[in-house]
């Protein structure tokens, strides 16, 4: 840690939840935002019962205790401070005076046991900083092991939230706890109990359905365990290989077919599913019956997965951030990835302003809208971190390096793959169809891809020397040609940057099926 780290205040979020606690401890950033330093999940089942979890269990007790005093040692010994929250199964306990008082006692935390919508308040926090939703209004739904938090919001503004004691816990508890790996057939679930279950849950949804839905949310956004679970699996029977599920999409059908294929399998079959933790074997089928039955109730066609939840707008609480932040935190993120392994990132910088004026100035031409517009930008802040790595095949080094960051928070796995695409192929060979993972993009993407590494090739050349020499471009757009001219100080020699410029505009000229000539234009007087 350099001494500038130092001057970061770290911080330590505890989550202590019905089926795990959680830690996420996280550095301050001086732009807003923070960085996690680590992250540690321990399943504790803490909560049980189907109904009301009115008495915490001894055993449950030292679990947690255990828990949150090996998480509580691993802050301090990073020199964090900490703040633990406790939800529904804590919330519920009629003797939770205890297990608070055995906490402060042999840890020295003080949890707070929150309400419902204060939960609801801070998943909203975390979730609005993990994907692009700050002009969305958004549906979120976050599962836990004892209840479930639905949420409207809009931008930072949370419109509305409702908390229902249905969760995975409680839900195989009630009407699980005999079928599943005992009963029915070879340890499926016993499909009568299904059908109550469904019935259960459809008749509890019924009311917040009704009443949040007529918000008309344009976006469903999904947290948490049970969700990121039925996530992975989907994922799994896709075949695709998703290296972070924040941003994954699913749809009803997936989630139909997901919970047909749970329903219809053994305690040991669900054991080996892709993307299905051990520890959540037993529960899966009460989470997932209920994710289905939201997805009626609320006719929602599909779901995106945020990984910030809870713990994290826990940590948000504590380094506020207006709306202007949440519009800038994803470059800021991206702007911080390149300082730290960009040997120049003012070059990467002025290659960013360049390419962008290319952009908006043929708009007309390509037609793509500004979530592209910001993905141009990522990647050329992050184009040549594979510096890091080697000078040999850097543009290789980069993809992969922005591919499998965790610094680009906020951004989908499927922008993370695009602004890593645009970033591999800024340099040396074009956009090949056989080539993975190109050959994998959608049609729509591939153009995208093309386009924007053609756009920022152009404005690297225009740059050469990593001088910022151009100032800005004027473009002109003609029926047969794209003309570029870099606007310069008066007298300022840039024949090598436009020399360089038009040798890398081949893939700008395919993508735009048009010539692209840069060519010098008029200076202007300095200052």
């Amino acid at each position: 840690m350099t001494d500038a780290d130092d001057a970061f205040d770290l911080h330590a979020a505890i989550d202590i939840g019905t089926n795990s606690v959680h830690l996420v401890v996280a550095r301050a950033l001086p732009q807003g935002g923070f960085d996690v330093v680590t992250a540690e999940k321990e399943m504790v089942r803490l909560g049980s019962g189907g109904g009301d979890m009115k008495e915490l269990q001894p055993d449950a007790i030292d679990r947690g205790l255990a828990a949150v005093n090996r998480m509580a040692a691993v802050a301090r010994s990073l020199g964090a401070d900490v703040s633990a929250v406790a939800t529904s199964a804590v919330r519920e306990a009629e003797n939770r005076d205890v297990f608070l008082r055995q906490v402060k006692e042999q840890t020295g935390v003080d949890v707070e046991v929150i309400s419902g919508f204060e939960e609801a308040r801070l998943i909203h926090h975390g979730v609005i900083h993990a994907l692009p939703v700050a002009n969305q209004r958004i549906l979120v739904v976050d599962i836990g092991g004892g209840s479930t938090e639905f949420i409207v919001g809009e931008g930072t503004e949370l419109i509305e939230a409702r908390s229902l004691r249905l969760g995975s816990i409680r839900l195989t508890e009630r009407f699980f706890s005999e079928s599943v790996g005992c009963a029915g057939r070879k340890g499926r679930p016993d499909p009568e109990a299904v059908a109550e279950c469904r019935r259960y849950v459809a008749d509890a949804l019924r009311g917040v359905s009704r009443d949040l839905g007529g918000h008309q949310p344009e976006m469903a956004v999904g947290s948490s365990g049970t969700i990121s679970s039925a996530a992975a699996i989907v994922a799994g029977v896709r075949g695709a290989e998703a290296r972070q599920m924040n941003g994954f999409m699913f749809t009803a059908k997936d989630v139909h077919e997901t919970t047909e294929l749970l329903l219809d399998t053994t305690t040991e079959e669900r054991s080996r599913l892709d993307g299905l933790d051990d520890r959540r074997v037993d529960i899966i089928v009460g989470g997932i019956i209920l994710l289905d039955e939201i997805f009626s109730a609320f006719g929602l066609e599909s779901m995106t997965v945020s990984e910030y939840a809870l713990r994290e707008g826990v940590l948000f609480d504590r380094f506020p951030a207006g709306e202007a932040h949440l519009r800038d935190l994803r470059r800021s993120n991206a702007v911080r990835l390149a300082q730290h392994l960009d040997p120049d990132p003012a070059h990467a910088a002025t290659t960013a302003k360049l390419a962008l004026q290319i952009f908006d100035r043929t708009k007309d031409l390509h037609g793509l809208g500004p979530e592209v517009r910001e993905l141009l930008d990522t990647a050329a802040i992050v184009h040549n971190i594979g510096l890091f790595i080697a000078h040999s095949g850097y543009h290789k080094h980069s993809y992969y390096i922005v591919r499998h960051s965790e610094q680009l928070t906020g951004f989908t796995d499927r922008e993370v793959e695009m602004v890593a695409q645009i970033a591999r192929y800024h340099r040396k060979g074009l956009p090949d169809e056989g080539e993975q993972p190109f050959k994998a993009l959608p049609p729509d993407d591939k153009r995208s891809v093309k386009i924007l590494a053609g756009m920022l090739r152009v404005a690297i050349g225009l740059d050469r020397r990593h001088n910022a020499l151009v100032r800005a471009v004027r473009v002109y757009v003609e029926p047969d040609a794209l003309i570029v001219e870099p606007v310069v100080d008066r007298g300022a020699d840039v024949d090598l940057e436009v020399f360089a410029a038009n040798e890398r505009a081949k893939l700008l000229s395919k993508a735009l099926d048009r010539e692209v000539i840069v060519r010098r234009g008029h200076d202007i007087d300095p200052g």
